[in-house]
């Protein structure tokens, strides 16, 4: 199978009816095209680090309060299949097989992750009796621990 050849990647923010690059490193990717040319560009909606972080820290926090599994690690392989968040292969005697689809950042765009993260806290809470704390219930929580 042929490698895909890696293309560099350039962020520019929306203002108005303009994009702006978001560094200089996106800045320069300007080099060399002159004002008023037309550019080709490929629109994708940037894929949130900070919700990925959370998937991850709610199964921590799901098992820390339930026990339901020895890692995250291994509530992510259950996951994944219960909420049908998985690829379809045949095997050659012809059963069909789900295995759990990608979830980084190359892989899986916003809404898919978005769709994931609801139906995943969704099936804690119905499966384990795990409802992972509000966005505003953690300020909370780390305001009066500190």
């Amino acid at each position: 199978m042929a490698k895909r050849t890696e293309k560099p990647i350039y962020a520019f923010i929306r203002r108005g009816h303009s994009l702006v690059p978001e560094m200089q490193y996106d800045l320069q990717a300007l080099d060399g095209i002159q004002q008023g040319q037309r550019v080709k560009l490929e629109i994708k909606q940037w894929r949130n680090l900070d919700r990925l972080k959370a998937y991850w820290a709610t199964l921590q926090e799901c098992i820390d309060a339930t026990g339901c599994a020895p890692s995250k690690e291994a509530l992510d392989a259950y996951i994944r299949p219960a909420v049908n968040f998985v690829d379809t292969i045949r095997l050659a005697n012809g059963f069909l097989v789900g295995v759990p689809r990608a979830i980084n950042t190359r892989e899986c765009e916003e809404p898919e992750m978005i769709a994931f993260f609801n139906a995943a806290t969704e099936l804690l809470a119905r499966e384990f009796g795990f409802v992972a704390p509000t966005p505003e219930e953690r300020k909370e929580q780390k305001r009066s621990a500190a």
